[in-house]
């Protein structure tokens, strides 16, 4: 996570009682909250509470190929997407970022068959998740 921290983030500790009016300027509603922002200082994704390391960091990691989906570099949103599906397979976020990775290619190449492949991929991996739901659309 240090490794993380140090190479792709700027991270910033708000004590909630020194400095309200910053906990409220970026909306925080529940500690600790992790706010991913794009280069241009708009947000892109967020989550807010307490998670174990690993869930942890594969948010962190989520919303940094969130940020590569905002600026429409698919092919490498896609690829972070994969690497989070790949290094954190037993996370909630793992899901996510497996419909959002059919989602990448689809933009990529404006080929539904990667749609398709996603969904298929759902019928055996996060069968239970919503995002198995959302991707239930897409099979043919």
């Amino acid at each position: 996570m240090a490794e993380f921290l140090d190479k792709d983030a700027v991270p910033v500790k708000i004590h909630i009682k020194e400095q309200p009016q910053v906990f409220e300027r970026f909306g925080a509603q529940w500690t600790p909250t992790l706010v991913t922002f794009d280069a241009d200082g708009k947000e892109v994704y967020r989550f807010e509470g307490f998670l174990p390391a690993d869930d942890f960091l594969a948010h962190l990691y989520l919303g940094k190929a969130k940020g590569a989906f905002a600026r429409k570099d698919f092919a490498e949103a896609e690829r972070q997407f994969l690497e989070i599906v790949e290094r954190h397979p037993r996370t909630a976020t793992a899901a996510e970022a497996l419909y959002w990775s059919g989602v990448s290619r689809y933009k990529a190449t404006g080929d539904a068959s990667a749609l398709r492949k996603t969904a298929e991929e759902f019928r055996t991996r996060y069968t239970d998740s919503d995002w198995a739901k959302k991707a239930s659309v897409w099979a043919s």
